[in-house]
């Protein structure tokens, strides 16, 4: 079942001699239960992509459909709530709130949206993600591998429609880059998830089902075109 279209997506920056197409003519889908890994080199236009899939930059030009919904004809207070309830994010830099412990930065998305936790359900990502015992820690009180366990908790608390991860390990090393990863691929198999992740990682970009490049504002998916 198609979760996301991407529809003769462009995006240009500045004119005449600055004009820079940092997307050109982008068009793809992806199935619910996916997980796509991202590359290219820097500058290419990843994270631009990104950013406008999960509506925190406009395109210029073309639609962005997550879930059969045009997220570029809200308006700005519609897709902010669309946008909490139906994206989960997680970024290189955490972005954990340092004041609120683990197990309230991951609730903090429900909290935002006026809702009441399902304990039971933040109880079993907690265990997933090793941080049962760290529950009641700081962000400062964990090691990096684990505060990034605890932005895919945050991530993942609301169930949201699809997941997206720009360099979700670029600060961590080898071991804790490849214990995140897993956990990624955990929660796309276990809660039926789609994940689309940028990495700069080609061996942790291979374990993807799919993999798309993206070389100057070109996508076009590793082992042929994308239809």
């Amino acid at each position: 079942m198609e979760i996301l279209r991407i529809e003769n997506l462009c995006k240009t920056y500045g004119k005449g001699d600055n004009k820079v197409e940092a997307l050109k003519n982008v068009t793809f889908s992806i199935n619910k239960g996916e997980f796509v890994s991202i590359i290219g080199p820097s500058g290419s236009g990843k994270s631009t992509l990104l950013n406008i899939m999960g509506g925190l930059d406009t395109q210029t030009s073309g639609k962005v459909l997550l879930d059969d919904r045009d997220i570029f004809v809200m308006k700005e207070k519609e897709l902010s709530v669309f946008r909490r309830r139906n994206i989960g994010f997680i970024f290189q830099a955490f972005n954990l709130v340092p004041e609120l412990n683990v197990e309230e930065n991951i609730v903090l998305p429900i909290l935002l949206d006026n809702k009441k936790p399902n304990k039971k359900y933040i109880n079993e990502l907690l265990e997933i993600l090793g941080l049962s015992d760290r529950k009641n820690h700081l962000p400062n009180q964990l090691s990096g591998g684990q505060q990034q366990r605890v932005a895919i908790g945050r991530a993942l608390a609301t169930k949201p429609a699809i997941i997206l991860a720009d360099e979700p390990t670029g600060n961590l090393d080898t071991k804790n880059s490849k214990d995140v990863i897993n956990l990624l691929k955990l929660s796309v198999s276990k809660y039926n998830q789609t994940l689309i992740m940028i990495t700069h990682n080609q061996n942790l970009a291979s374990l993807g089902d799919r993999v798309f490049n993206v070389e100057d504002g070109i996508v076009s998916e590793l082992g042929g075109e994308i239809k």
